[in-house]
This record gives C-alpha cells, structure tokens and sequence, in this order.
C-alpha cells in the first residue's frame, strides 16, 4: 500500500509541470520565458533550445540544466627577447592540449519575476571554480537587480555569451596586463574586470524596436580570484574600495543578442552601440585606482557579424606609495564574421595594444584569421585560429623586447566545444 501512496503522491506533484524536450534541432524548449530573448546568463540562455528543460504548465516556473566543454590544442612561439643562446630559452611554450572550460550548471526562472543562474567551472580552480551564482529580480523590463557572482558591464568581449565569441581566445589588448615601469611590475592591471561579485541594476526601455539598456553596479573589484567579502575603505577618498562600473547601449533595431555569430542566427538584423566606464578603488593589492573607460560596437546583419572596441585606463598610485606618476594606456579592435555557408564562419580580427603606455614609444598590432564550424543539431563547434603579434615603433630595442613578455610571436589554437 505504501508504495502505491508514495508512487500516487509523485505522480501528483509532478503533474504541474511540463518536461520540455527538443524534439528538433532548431526548436525552442522554453519559449513561453518571460524574456523572450533572455540571452543575458553568459552561458546557456534560458530561453534557448539546446536538449531540455522543466517548466511549469503556468510559465511561472522553470530549470534549465546545462553542460559546455570545451577542448583545445594550442602552439605557442615565444622570440627570444634578445637574450644569449646560452640561456637554453624555449622559443616554444604553453604548447599542447587543454580544457579551458569544464561547465556544469543551472539556469531558470521563479515566479515569472526571478531568474537565477549557478555554474561550477570544473577545469577552474580557487575561487574560480565558482564561475558565476546569481539571482536577477525582476521588477519589470526596465527595472531588474542582480545580486551575486557575474560578469561585469565593460567590454563587449567579455558580455558574450561564453562559447559563442568570434575566436576560441579573446584579443590579446583585454586579457593581457599592461606593462608598468619596470621597478613595478607587481603592479600589472588588465583592461578586462570579467567576473565578480556584486550588485547590478539594470534594465531595456523603449518602445517598439528601438531600445536603451543601461547596467550600473559596484562589484568588490577582485574579479573572480575570490568569492569573500575582503576589501577595505580608500584612505584617499573615504569610500569603500570597491568596483564602481556602469554602461549604456543603444539598439535601433530590437534587443542584441550576446552572440559574436550563430548557425541558428541567419536572418538576423540587429545592431549595438554602447560605452561603459569603471572605476576600481585600491586595487592591485591596494596600490593603484584605475579608472576604464570604452566603447563598442556590433552589428549582425543576416550572415554577416562585425564588431569594433576602443578602451583605456588610467592608473595612478594611492598616496601610501609615494608614487606621483600617472600612465595611460590604450587598446582596441575591430574583428568581422561571416558565414560561407549556413555551418561554415571565416574570420578576421585586427587587435591594437598601447601596453606600455601612451608616453612611451611602441605598440603592438595583433592580426587574426579564423573560422568556427558549427555541426548542427548535435550542441557541436569546431574553432580554429591563428595571430600574430608584431611590434612597431618602440625607440629602443630593450623597450621592443620588453613589450611583449609573456605574449606569443606565433600562437594558433583548434577548439571543440560540446554544449548543451
């Protein structure tokens, strides 16, 4: 009797909801989300058709889980740098077979009002094996509140949906420190601030297709290397030492998906432009404020995908360092996608780095071919590409050689990427 009550109890508690399988490549599961194109989780939308997901008969309700492994094998060539062959430098480095991303997580909706959004990054490690963990409210489209672990609002490289960039490495001006007078070089702040934990408002207004996106938030300014609330108040300014960050976007023709180019998005015409500008307070183990400002673009066009971004940052040292000096550095790129045939995207990427600093002589330009293959109705993509990172106008060659530690002359990487 007992089974027959446990087994009667199940079937009336799960009669609510609806199990939602793809029963086609190109159908959408949840496509009664509140968000129709709620493309914003970083990884797995919510509203997106890859495999499955369980959702209240009501739409009120609804988990997502999700998986994306990528897999990848690279080739790096170092220059020397001028040094003596007697130092038995390997010119080739950081050179084999690697899981940059193992992902586990969950996304979904509650109460047609909050969605929320969990994901362990198994190859991570540290803090960063807790890649984001959020709830979003929903007050209504123009006005939602983000708490928790996320990605944020600066530069459009990173705002894209993780797996879904133009190329398998982002360019080398975001993810590259920059290069400080040579007694400092503990000091080595990075345009990109990626993930972070914090609180984010945010919202689209408009009518029609004509729509404004705005995010604003203060985040604790350590990206993802820690999950704990450690920061101070600025001795300097007698605030807290925290990420203060904000952007705004327009988009003429409805909202812009957070993608850099989809098989599933053919027939697409939509377009961004936004700017967006942070300020972190005592960061850099409490020796710098860096303020970033930047500005972006991007338009997808049927087969087409373009995008551009210039940013800088300015770092000036707290008065504990007893350090007058202020640099300036700049960065930027243009890159463009397009589809050949409906799996098949070439493309091509130019990167520009001041990384020593707009008063000093020299910059390197960092051009990029490559192209993804995207194997329809499996959750496959295949990514290839190949840059090169040259160096121009430096006024010695000690400042030449300097200019480009740690980044290859050579580098060519072939992806695959499972996600569903």
């Amino acid at each position: 009797m007992k089974p027959l009550i446990l087994t009667a109890l199940t079937t009336l508690a799960a009669a609510p909801l609806t199990l939602c399988a793809a029963s086609a490549p190109d159908s959408i599961c949840s496509a009664s989300s509140a968000v129709p194109d709620d493309t914003d989780n970083g990884i797995v939308s919510i509203a997106d058709d890859r495999v499955f997901s369980i959702e209240s008969r009501n739409g009120r309700f609804s988990f997502k889980p999700y998986m994306m492994i990528q897999t990848s094998g690279a080739f790096n060539w170092y220059d020397d740098e001028g040094l003596d062959p007697a130092y038995n430098q390997d010119n080739v480095a950081n050179t084999g077979f690697a899981v940059p991303y193992a992902i586990i997580g969950f996304t979904g909706r509650a109460y047609n009002r909050v969605n929320y959004n969990v994901s362990i990054n198994a190859a991570g490690s540290g803090a960063g094996i807790l890649q984001q963990a959020w709830f979003d409210v929903r007050m209504n489209d123009a006005l939602r509140l983000r708490f928790g672990k996320q990605k944020t609002p600066f530069t459009h490289g990173y705002l894209t949906t993780l797996g879904e960039t133009l190329m398998p490495s982002l360019p080398t001006s975001l993810t590259a420190s920059v290069i400080m007078p040579y007694s400092l070089n503990a000091v080595m702040p990075a345009m990109a601030t990626g993930w972070d934990l914090g609180l984010e408002l945010h919202g689209i207004v408009g009518r029609h297709q004509q729509k404004m996106g705005y995010e604003v938030g203060i985040f604790n300014g350590t990206a993802g290397a820690s999950n704990a609330a450690t920061k101070t108040f600025s001795d300097d300014w007698h605030i807290p030492s925290l990420l203060y960050a904000g952007r705004i976007t327009y988009m003429p023709w409805g909202t812009m998906p957070t993608t850099q180019g989809s098989a599933n998005r053919l027939n697409e015409k939509k377009m961004l432009i936004g700017a967006s500008a942070n300020l972190n307070v005592e960061s850099e183990y409490e020796s710098t404020n860096d303020t970033r400002c930047g500005l972006e673009y991007a338009l997808l066009y049927n087969r087409w995908y373009v995008g551009a971004e210039a940013y800088m940052m300015h770092v000036g040292f707290t008065k504990r360092q007893k350090i007058d000096e202020t640099y300036n550095f700049m960065g930027g790129y243009v890159q463009a996608g397009y589809f050949a045939t409906s799996h098949l995207q070439l493309a091509a990427r130019y990167d520009f780095f001041n990384r020593n600093g707009v008063d000093t002589g020299g910059f390197l330009n960092s051009p990029a071919v490559g192209l993804n293959y995207f194997f329809t109705g499996v959750g496959l993509k295949l990514s290839a590409m190949y840059q090169y990172t040259g160096r121009w106008g430096h006024d010695t060659q000690l400042d030449r050689d300097n200019d480009d530690l740690g980044i290859a002359t050579h580098s060519a990487k072939i992806q695959l990427q499972y996600c569903f």
